[in-house]
């Protein structure tokens, strides 16, 4: 943002973003921007990924965030790629206690779903690939909820952080009841408890997120790290009428266009944007990042050049009345 942009809005701003926030109960300190790696080994080659994660790093993050999955949706790719990419990048910068990595288990081609062997066999093959030996904050990336009971879950996750391979647990696409459950098991009995939630949530997809899932979050102390922070992409402002954008993502982004809340939002984005000197996607993010639990949402990038509008979420506090007038926009 621009230094007369900033002064202007000192008065009303609530205080910005420190550089690390807490995640949930955990005892970690996260950059309030998580980088997304879904795109290392997908759009983005090794020697890009690697300028990607060094920029970011540079920029003050350290919150990495992948899944054992990732990308097996790319012919000839089998699932892992992005924890690969990760793991050699680690290696080579020697930076493995400087930067905090969350990856998933549930979709690997290999490691389908949550039984109990099935998540600690995965936790064991994520560990090889990411070349460590401890995840920071492991997922379940999708529920299973129509076969595997909550106690077998968290009792094999419960395995991995007494035996060292994780230090903290979360949870991704679960039914508020399921959370519940599971949260009330690991009260219960003294076991691991989950201390993050990804949900899929932003400024054109709230639904999913708001109600049950923000209320148990709130009440449980979890930290909400959002995927899909820019709606693949619409969030950046280059989806427009008439305007054909050259991304994998852009049918699903583009869709947006089409609704009333879609245009509702880029319209109230411009305007802050301009009346703050600040990126279209900063100003989103911003708005994710002043949400009740939410820590930090997560962006990728697949080039060096779209991370500045990313990390400066850091550096932009929104006054109440923008955060309000984005909320009304997107209501």
């Amino acid at each position: 943002m621009t230094s007369s942009a900033s002064a202007s809005s000192a008065s009303s701003a609530s205080s910005a973003p420190s550089a690390r926030r807490k995640l949930g109960s955990s005892d970690l300190e996260v950059f309030p921007l998580s980088l997304g790696g879904n795109v290392f080994g997908w759009t983005a080659d090794e020697a890009t990924s690697f300028a990607v994660l060094d920029a970011y790093v540079a920029g003050g993050g350290n919150f990495i965030d992948t899944a054992d999955s990732y990308s097996a949706w790319i012919e000839g790719n089998h699932g892992g790629e992005s924890e690969t990419i990760i793991g050699k990048w680690v290696k080579a910068r020697g930076n493995r206690d400087d930067v905090v990595i969350a990856t998933k288990v549930a979709r690997h081609p290999d490691f389908r779903g949550l039984r109990g062997a099935t998540i600690k066999a995965a936790a064991d093959a994520s560990l090889k690939r990411l070349g460590t030996d401890h995840i920071d904050l492991y997922y379940t990336h999708f529920d299973d909820d129509e076969t595997i009971p909550v106690e077998e879950i968290i009792g094999a996750l419960d395995e991995l952080v007494r035996a060292g391979k994780v230090r903290h647990i979360a949870a991704s696409n679960i039914s508020p009841e399921r959370l519940q459950e599971s949260l009330d098991l690991s009260d219960r009995e003294g076991l691991a408890r989950y201390v993050a939630l990804q949900p899929h949530y932003n400024l054109v997809s709230r639904d999913t997120y708001e109600g049950a899932r923000q209320d148990i979050a709130s009440r449980a102390g979890l930290g909400a790290v959002p995927y899909y922070a820019l709606a693949a992409g619409f969030l950046t402002g280059k989806y427009r009428p008439g305007t054909a954008v050259d991304s994998p993502r852009a049918a699903g982004a583009g869709k947006h266009l089409e609704t009333e809340r879609g245009r509702n939002v880029l319209t109230a984005l411009d305007e802050i944007a301009q009346e703050r000197g600040a990126e279209i996607a900063t100003v989103a993010l911003a708005w994710l990042a002043a949400q009740p639990t939410v820590t930090a949402p997560i962006a990728s990038a697949r080039t060096v050049e779209q991370l500045p509008a990313l990390l400066a979420v850091a550096d932009l506090a929104l006054t109440d009345a923008e955060v309000g007038r984005l909320t009304a926009a997107s209501a």
